[in-house]
């Protein structure tokens, strides 16, 4: 009797089986017209190009205000902070600059190969904040992969930021965490079926652990306040990460916090406490005197 070999089953039916996962959550172009069709305010692009490096961006609220870099993880795009950008609040405190990182999203110079190192991708992400004209340094948020790139660049550029805000972050080269499918995106005849950034996000996946290797040394340069947020039930990062953060930053202005039922997707799981701890960082004036920010202080730190 003939028997269907297993490994090709799994060959064929998983680029169906993580394209279908990715659909979840990417929104097409229509999708993202479609949203902004009646909201009154609405982002404007820019696209940042030089011989190395192209970046999109998505910019939100007056570009003379201080502003807020959002930095997205693996895969990912710039509309994944979609609830931020369209935060009334935020808006009238900060220029949103949400990016799609470097060969994610509308972020791809063709013929250039897949971009994983930390250091080029903080360097390019940079760029961003010349699209803002206040002159005041920018308070960067980054999570799951976005953390660690957004950490480099706050260490590149400490006369650029003034707060430093990382969600999940996977920064313990140590903790790194690979599931059964993880090898097989690997293969050349999968990644024909799969979208792009899949595939980006792959070659970024493996090439994770060196690169957290390489910035490890680096830590002690971070000199800028710096606020970490982890889920206790974090499937994706480890939430042991946090602890590797409690090494490197010890002795530092950091504050660190625990949400011991969140997942991995805080800043959608708890938009409000994200926007009180970002409020937090801003020397405008808040609503109330900056009352409604209490809850912050009622988490308690890891």
């Amino acid at each position: 009797m003939f028997r269907f070999p297993y490994r090709t089953f799994l060959l064929l039916a998983l680029p169906c089986l993580l394209s279908g996962c990715f659909r979840r959550w990417a929104m097409s172009e229509r999708e993202i017209t479609a949203h902004y069709a009646s909201r009154p305010v609405k982002p404007r692009f820019v696209t940042i190009e030089n011989d190395s490096v192209r970046l999109f961006c998505a910019s939100v609220g007056a570009d003379t205000l201080p502003p807020l870099l959002l930095i997205h993880g693996a895969p990912g795009a710039w509309y994944g902070y979609l609830r931020m950008l369209d935060d009334s609040l935020l808006q009238r405190h900060y220029n949103l600059i949400s990016v799609d990182r470097p060969n994610y999203g509308k972020s791809r110079k063709r013929r250039h190969r897949t971009i994983t190192s930390i250091d080029r991708q903080a360097h390019a992400i940079a760029l961003a904040l010349s699209a803002n004209r206040s002159g005041r340094p920018a308070l960067v948020l980054g999570r799951s992969f976005g953390a660690p790139i957004a950490a480099r660049l706050a260490m590149l550029y400490p006369d650029k930021v003034r707060h430093l805000v990382m969600v999940a972050p996977a920064i313990d080269p140590d903790r790194e965490k690979f599931w059964w499918f993880s090898g097989w995106a690997r293969f050349p005849l999968v990644q024909l079926f799969l979208p792009r950034q899949l595939n980006t996000a792959t070659a970024e996946k493996y090439s994770h652990v060196k690169e957290l290797k390489k910035l490890t040394p680096h830590w002690p340069q971070l000199r800028v306040p710096t606020t970490i947020l982890q889920g206790g039930k974090d499937w994706i990062v480890d939430p042991a990460n946090l602890d590797f953060a409690r090494r490197q930053l010890a002795g530092k202005d950091t504050e660190f916090f625990i949400l011991p039922e969140a997942g991995h997707l805080i800043t959608s799981s708890h938009p409000s406490l994200v926007r009180e701890l970002l409020l937090r960082c801003t020397d405008e004036p808040l609503p109330g005197g900056g009352a409604e920010l209490s809850t912050v202080a009622d988490k308690a730190p890891y």
